[in-house]
């Protein structure tokens, strides 16, 4: 995975608090595409995201624990996508068989975000007191 690179000083930020069920992915889906659309990126470029958010929720909840937060960071560069949670293991790109049903969801994340996605240690937007690890992508705008 890349390694995330500085945060800017100057930009927007975004979190939603997810529910720790099924409906958490369809949520991610709907805020995600609303405030891209808002901040005017290619319709293209949006259904990507749609997409990565989509896997990284999925992944949040079928690997990770509760809390569940989205969270968007945008500045004039570039847009970053921010799915945490408070599970340990982090994320690896598994490699599955042509039967297998998961396995490809990071491998998704990585083609469509070319290769600028990672995991971190991070404090959630919406509940500062806690700490999770952060798997992200990034887009230019």
């Amino acid at each position: 995975m890349t390694t995330l690179r500085s945060a800017p000083q100057s930009r927007t930020q975004y979190a939603w608090p997810l529910p720790d069920d099924a409906k958490a992915v369809g949520q991610a889906r709907m805020s995600i595409r609303g405030v891209l659309t808002e901040l005017g990126l290619d319709a293209d470029l949006v259904d990507d995201a749609v997409l990565m958010v989509s896997e990284l929720v999925t992944n949040a909840l079928l690997y990770g624990d509760a809390p569940y937060e989205l969270a968007v960071n945008a500045d004039a560069r570039e847009i970053v996508c921010v799915v945490v949670d408070s599970g340990k293991p982090l994320p690896a790109p598994r490699t599955p068989d042509d039967g297998s049903e998961r396995g490809r969801g990071l491998h998704i994340v990585a083609a469509l975000s070319e290769g600028f996605y990672g995991c971190h240690p991070q404090r959630y937007v919406t509940c500062p007191e806690h700490t999770g690890k952060a798997t992200w992508f990034a887009l230019p705008r």
